[in-house]
C-alpha cells in the first residue's frame, strides 16, 4: 500500500536512557530515563501528518533507536524498563479513543477487551468511574475481571438494547450494528481498529432516530501521552505483560502475537 517502506525497524514501544543529545538539546537531559511519545505530528509537517514510531520512522526493536527530543517523556516510577514499555501504543490509543468520547462515570461497552488495547481501556475507563462492560472469549473473562471489569462477556453474547453510554470498539465486524443498538439514545460510539473486518453495514435510520455520535481515534492530542505518564508515575494504572522474549528471538515473539492465546502485551527485553 506505501504505508511502510523497508528496511524498517519496528517497535511501536519504548523506554529506555538518553545516551546522547543531538544539536540543539540541553545536554543536562543525557541520563534521563523516559518514555518514547508512539504516535505524533512532525513539526515541519502540515496538522494532518501521522508518524508512529517503527512504522513511518525506525521503532524500539534495537539496542539504540532516535527520536525527537519533545517525544522523549521523563517518567518517574519503580517498575521496570520492560514493564514501562508495555504502555506507549496500546494505553495512549486506549486513552485517546476515552478522551474522544468524553467517558465518565458511564456505562461503557469494551470489544476486544483481551487485547493490548482493549485491555489498557478497561484500566482507563475504571479510573474514570466508569461501569465497565468487557466483550472477549470465553477463556480470558475471569481475567478481564480480576483486571477490573464489573462484567466480563463471551464475544458472541447477546447484547441488551439502550445498555451502555458508550462503546470502545476494537472489532467491527459482522455484529457491528448491535453496538449501536446497544447504545442508548445520544449514546457515543467511538472506534480504532476493525480485527474482525473492516466493512459493516448502518441502517442510517439507527444513528439518526438515536442521535448518536460515530467516531474514529487515530491522531491523538499531546496531552493524551502526558496524562498517561502522569497515570503511570501515580500508580493509577499497571502494566500487563504476558511474556517477554530476548530481542535475538524477535521472531518467535512475532508468532505468539498472531496466535492471540496471551492478554495484554508481549515484550520485547534488549540486553543492557
Amino acid at each position: 500500500s506505501g504505508a511502510l517502506s523497508f528496511p524498517r525497524i519496528q517497535g511501536a514501544d519504548c523506554c529506555g536512557e538518553i545516551v546522547a543529545v543531538g544539536e540543539g538539546v540541553d545536554a543536562g537531559r543525557i541520563g534521563e530515563r523516559v518514555l518514547l511519545r508512539p504516535m505524533y505530528g512532525p513539526m515541519a509537517a502540515g496538522p494532518d501528518a501521522l508518524i508512529t514510531f517503527g512504522s513511518e520512522r525506525d521503532g524500539g526493536f534495537a539496542e539504540y533507536t532516535t527520536a525527537e527530543a519533545t517525544n522523549a517523556l521523563v517518567i518517574d516510577s519503580t517498575l521496570s524498563d520492560l514493564e514501562l514499555a508495555s504502555f506507549p501504543c496500546a494505553f495512549s490509543t486506549a486513552e485517546g479513543m476515552i478522551q474522544r468520547a468524553g467517558l465518565g462515570a458511564e456505562r461503557v461497552l469494551i470489544t476486544g477487551a483481551s487485547g493490548g488495547v482493549g485491555s489498557a481501556a478497561v484500566q482507563l475507563a475504571k479510573r474514570r468511574g466508569a461501569h465497565v462492560t468487557a466483550q472477549t472469549s470465553p477463556a480470558k473473562i475471569d481475567a478481564l475481571k480480576a483486571l477490573g471489569a464489573d462484567e466480563a462477556l463471551d464475544r458472541d453474547a447477546t447484547l441488551l438494547e439502550d445498555a451502555f453510554d458508550v462503546v470502545l470498539d476494537l472489532v467491527g465486524g459482522g455484529r457491528w450494528p448491535k453496538l449501536l443498538d446497544a447504545l442508548v439514545t445520544r449514546g457515543r460510539y467511538v472506534t480504532s481498529g476493525a480485527i474482525a473486518g473492516p466493512i459493516v453495514e448502518l441502517d442510517l435510520r439507527t444513528l439518526y432516530l438515536k442521535d448518536l455520535t460515530l467516531i474514529g481515534s487515530t491522531r491523538q492530542e499531546p496531552a493524551v501521552f502526558s496524562d498517561l505518564v502522569g497515570y503511570i508515575e501515580r500508580g493509577e494504572i499497571r502494566p500487563l505483560l504476558a511474556e517477554s522474549y530476548p530481542l535475538k528471538n524477535l521472531r518467535r515473539a512475532q508468532e505468539a502475537f498472531l496466535e492471540k492465546s496471551h492478554m495484554g502485551k508481549i515484550g520485547i527485553q534488549v540486553a543492557a
